[in-house]
């Protein structure tokens, strides 16, 4: 029996809901992301099978990661149209349904254009609809004083399955072949992938009659609660941001550069590392152990970059991030020059526990720019861009070496394009449209 309130008396307080189903999102996000990125940067170790297979050069095998870069200006604006229509429910069981028919097409292929098809238009364009970019298009939603840090627990799945799988993928290549690796890889996305997200995925915390963070909507009778602003240009926030009116700002290509920089110096590196380090006379296993673990120390850093930037500004967490990007091709320059183990570890940890941060605050970084109700379109079109980047990365080291012998010039590249694209976001100054909530309470608690 409920007794009622007594006048005058304090409103009792509304029972919280014991778990947050923004953090079953996180989680949900954590597996699907760690299987979804492995079973593309799995593709680094098949690389040298494939070319000492077929005997096709360094170009013409890595073309088929860019192939299914390119591929995604195609598909990620379908991604984001099923995205609108049917949430991470719809549009990630399709993109996991295209990776595992693409890994099991893979066990087929004689010829590069059948490479193309099955590892580039299926396994890497169908990875879009399940990885990074459409993962940023809803987690955003689900919160708001923890964004970075929530983004980063997601992300960091890639470093915990990656640990796991990108070993085991290596031992089965060894031992069984690449072919039953891809077959092992194809049947994980299927089952682990699909049946998570149609059962526990959600788009927003509305949808559930939450608010982000957590929190419920105030009831007749609550006490007010303190409202901290975050916005810094009145003007900016308020509009009704449409791609058409995006894309007439610097801000959007600002963005859009930093992106298709950064986006540039992480998959060369991570395809083409393997390979790299195998010419410098290291074993198999340690250049697949390296690759994995610069997606173990990729959980730490995801995390890091992802919290500290909810402290101190979008623009020092991806300055961070670039920061591990200059330090990786450094490394990887002086290995080229004079191969040694502790050369190959830092490079890791810097690519690794500061460089793959970038993944945590790539959807925060537009989400405070450009938040609104058309964002999915908006980084639908800027993720376009950070995929050619990530296309031509990939295609011009492979490039690079068959026309030089070597990767030195690819990762003089790599450096430059590290400064570049910490510029880039500085320029774009997300900080100047909306503060991240703890700049935002520092601000308000100056004020009193």
């Amino acid at each position: 029996m409920t007794v009622p309130p007594q006048p005058g008396a304090a409103p009792a307080a509304r029972p919280r809901p014991r778990l947050y189903y923004g953090w079953i999102v996180v989680g949900v996000a954590f597996v699907t992301m760690g299987v979804a990125v492995t079973a593309r940067t799995g593709f680094g170790l098949l690389f040298p099978e494939v070319i000492a297979e077929f005997g096709w050069n360094s170009g013409v095998t890595s073309g088929a990661f860019s192939v299914g870069f390119l591929a995604s200006t195609a598909f990620l604006p379908v991604v984001g149209w099923m995205m609108t229509r049917w949430g991470p429910r719809g549009a990630i069981p399709v993109g996991a349904a295209m990776v595992a028919l693409g890994y099991v097409a893979a066990t087929q292929v004689t010829t590069p254009l059948e490479l193309y098809v099955a590892f580039g238009l299926l396994a890497v364009n169908g990875s879009m609809a399940m990885s990074y970019i459409s993962h940023s298009m809803f987690l955003p939603n689900w919160f708001v004083r923890n964004r970075g840090l929530a983004i980063g627990l997601a992300f960091a799945g890639v470093g915990v399955a990656s640990v796991a799988l990108l070993p085991a993928m290596q031992w089965l290549i060894e031992t069984e072949g690449w072919r039953a690796a891809c077959l092992a890889m194809a049947a994980i996305t299927a089952v682990a992938i699909i049946p998570l997200n149609l059962a526990f995925q959600r788009t927003r915390p509305e949808d559930m009659g939450l608010l982000p963070d957590g929190e419920t909507a105030p009831e007749p009778g609550d006490a007010p609660r303190p409202v901290v602003d975050a916005v810094v240009d009145r003007k900016w926030a308020e509009t009704d941001w449409t791609l058409a009116l995006a894309i007439r700002t610097s801000r959007f290509w600002w963005v859009a550069a930093g992106y298709f920089c950064g986006l540039f110096i992480w998959y060369a590196i991570q395809v083409h590392q393997t390979r790299f380090l195998i010419d410098q006379g290291f074993g198999t296993g340690v250049a697949a152990l390296a690759l994995g673990m610069v997606a173990f120390f990729g959980i730490a850093g995801q995390i890091g970059v992802g919290a500290l930037s909810d402290r101190w500004g979008r623009e020092v967490g991806w300055t961070v991030a670039g920061v591990g990007y200059v330090g990786a091709s450094v490394c990887l320059l002086l290995l080229d020059q004079a191969p040694s183990a502790a050369l190959l570890w830092t490079m890791v940890v810097l690519q690794g526990l500061l460089g793959n941060g970038v993944a945590a605050i790539f959807g925060a970084i537009l989400a405070e720019i450009f938040q609104g109700r058309r964002f999915p379109s908006i980084l639908t079109a800027i993720s376009l861009v950070a995929n050619m980047g990530a296309a031509a990365g990939v295609w011009a080291l492979g490039l690079i070496r068959d026309q030089t012998g070597g990767y030195a010039a690819g990762f003089w590249l790599c450096l430059a394009l590290s400064v570049i694209c910490i510029l880039c976001i500085w320029k774009a100054a997300p900080r100047k449209v909306r503060l991240v909530s703890r700049q935002a309470a520092r601000r308000a608690a100056q004020a009193v």
